[in-house]
């Protein structure tokens, strides 16, 4: 790889800091480092001549957990060096779907198993209401490497605060990631397929980023009629419908969100006459009218069934992760594909695209020992040096700093990273539910949406007002919300 100006194999430390240093003691160049790095070495530091194991549970089959962790070398060397202390790190991963719970399983028992987790972002509540999870405030406070201007409050909504609109902070963003179309480049690019669309439907065929950064909803429904082609094994598009943990949610929820609508009330934790309402149930209409332009089976994709279909040619476009990236480009296709900001929704002049956020926090065990903990800091703030953040943009991840994801080349570095950005700005992603209640909502809503999107239940409102009584009710006897589920709730079901 390419080091930095100033560092050596291993060392990720500022040229600054060492020619500062350097001239400190009437030291300049080559010969000057090694000696610098030594006196680094020699700081007084309270794990110096230790050694400490460390383990680290993160999502399988992830590669932004997996690229967090195979970057931890980097770490070890770079505290060895500055600190004098070796360090090693396993690895304990599990499904989306099985992580919180393996993850709370050990945390209640107060166990050391796993020191630092790599939690999902709605997940904050539940581990932060019972204590098992290291507040962040003092933390970053005695700490300026965690002082960081991120890129948006999107990012501190989504990966750090809890409750939403407190001050308090439980985690760091491990990974950045918000949705993003990819789109066959060799499609859309074609001088036959552009001019066959214009004479279809009297528009242009969107081939650009700015095109899709304007493109309506009613105008993308085109793209995927347009390229859906069964004789010829190609579909308009792919997006998730899977009763799997979130995937269906996440998708459905960016709809009803752009065209108006809202989940619950925060505030509150009012829930009932906020989801379930006429322009929810018609978004809810509108993403099952898609499937007809998607691929046999489409109500069981997934993050993996999308990469399947992708990688294999069989759709023109894809609602999927920018974090994904990795895994839908590859060598084959590389040149064929263009990422760019999905769909806006609503009236010409009043459509907006508010889409769901992904991507993950560290956050620290708070049972660790003394030692534990301080390793944790130390990696944090590891984590977090600028030159880490171009490393791990490099491979891949999604960094979300301000000065990261400012520079002039970041838009290159990764072909998804502009669309990433360009979604990461205020009002165009958010997330939703830190309640400690998250997985149970979730649950009882994964069953309405995918009921209805595999034509189990017919009426889209009544589907809405089986989850909003529903979450209602898990809501109401956790505290959240002082309001009870009305009467009609006794008689709803799917």
């Amino acid at each position: 790889m390419t080091r930095p100006s100033g560092t050596v194999p291993g060392l990720v430390l500022p040229r600054r800091t060492l020619l500062k240093g350097a001239a400190a003691l009437g030291l300049s160049g080559a010969l000057g480092a090694p000696f610098i790095n030594r006196l680094k070495a020699a700081e007084a530091h309270p794990l110096a001549g230790k050694k400490i194991e460390m383990n680290i549970l993160g999502i399988a089959g992830w590669l932004p957990s997996s690229l967090g962790v195979k970057m931890s070398p980097l770490f070890a060397d770079y505290v060895k060096e500055k600190y004098g202390y070796d360090v090693t790190f396993g690895f304990a991963e599990a499904p989306f779907s099985d992580l919180f719970q393996k993850a709370a399983t050990s945390l209640a028992t107060k166990s050391q198993e796993f020191n630092i987790i790599i939690s999902d972002s709605q997940w904050l509540g539940a581990l932060a209401k019972p204590g098992w999870i290291l507040k962040l405030n003092d933390i970053i406070a005695k700490n300026k490497n965690l002082q960081l201007d991120w890129y948006s409050d999107t990012v501190v909504n989504t990966y750090m605060r809890y409750p939403d609109g407190s001050q308090d902070i439980w985690g760091l963003p491990q990974e950045g990631d918000t949705k993003a179309l990819y789109v066959r480049k060799d499609l859309v690019e074609d001088p036959k397929e552009q001019e066959a669309f214009k004479a279809k439907y009297g528009i242009k065929l969107p081939s650009t980023f700015e095109d899709y950064e304007n493109l309506s909803a009613d105008d993308y429904e085109k793209v995927m009629e347009f390229f859906t082609r069964p004789d010829k094994g190609l579909w308009g598009a792919a997006w998730q419908y899977s009763r799997v943990y979130d995937f269906c949610t996440c998708p459905l929820f960016s709809i009803m969100w752009s065209s108006g609508g809202e989940i619950w009330d925060a505030k509150t934790g009012q829930v009932e006459g906020v989801l379930n309402t006429d322009g929810n149930a018609k978004a809810m209409e509108r993403m099952k009218s898609w499937l007809k332009y998607m691929p046999p089976g489409a109500t069981n994709f997934g993050i993996a069934e999308e990469i399947d279909v992708w990688t294999q040619g069989k759709v023109a476009t894809c609602l999927q992760w920018a974090a994904v990236g990795l895994a839908m480009i590859t060598p084959e296709n590389k040149d064929k594909v263009l990422v760019v900001p999905p769909p806006k929704f609503g009236k010409a002049g009043e459509d907006k695209r508010i889409y769901c956020m992904g991507g993950q926090p560290w956050v620290i065990n708070a049972f660790n020992d003394e030692a534990k903990m301080r390793v944790a800091v130390d990696f944090m703030n590891w984590w977090y040096l600028p030159e880490t953040a171009k490393e791990y943009a490099k491979r891949g991840g999604n960094p979300c700093d301000k000065a990261t994801l400012s520079k002039a080349d970041f838009d290159t570095v990764n072909p998804w990273n502009r669309a990433y950005k360009f979604m990461l700005e205020p009002g165009r992603s958010q997330d939703f539910w830190h309640d400690p209640k998250y997985s149970e909502m979730l649950a009882i809503q994964q069953e309405g949406f995918t009921s209805y999107m595999t034509g189990q239940s017919a009426d889209a409102r009544k589907v809405l007002d089986y989850i909003a009584c529903q979450q209602q009710q898990i809501l109401f006897d956790a505290g959240t919300t002082k309001t009870q589920p009305s009467d009609i709730c006794g008689s709803t079901s799917l």
